[in-house]
């Protein structure tokens, strides 16, 4: 079906800038939202910023001012850009993606979650 390949994660020291991204790929018709979540050990998952297909995006309040998301609509990725990361940015990132994708003679709608890549903010 559809899959989500994350890349980009590692240390990073405070203040220093990071940029993920998450590739969809398989049998796809239509990408329509993606986004990134995060999730703390001990902690829930949460919204990191999410970006519509037609370019319209969304953030959470802890990275308004040092995030960007964007995307590539032809090559179905999405690629947030951190900066100025702090200790408490440290997480597992998680791409999500909502696809619409190719099944027998009909499209089908559903959403997509990546393995998740390891973002660790230290000195």
């Amino acid at each position: 079906q559809v899959q989500l390949v994350e890349s980009g994660g590692g240390l990073v020291q405070p203040g220093g800038s990071l940029r993920l991204s998450c590739a969809a790929s398989g049998r796809i018709f239509r990408v329509n939202e993606m986004g990134w979540y995060r999730q703390a050990p001990g902690k829930q998952r949460e919204l990191v910023a999410t970006i519509t297909s037609g370019g319209i995006t969304n953030y959470a309040d802890s990275g308004k001012g040092r995030f960007t998301i964007s995307r590539d609509n032809a090559k179905n990725t999405v690629y947030p850009q951190m900066t100025s990361l702090k200790p408490e940015d440290s997480a597992g990132y998680y791409c999500n993606a909502s696809v619409t994708y190719y099944s027998v003679g009909t499209v089908q709608t559903n959403e997509y979650w990546g393995q998740g890549t390891q973002v660790t903010v230290s000195s």
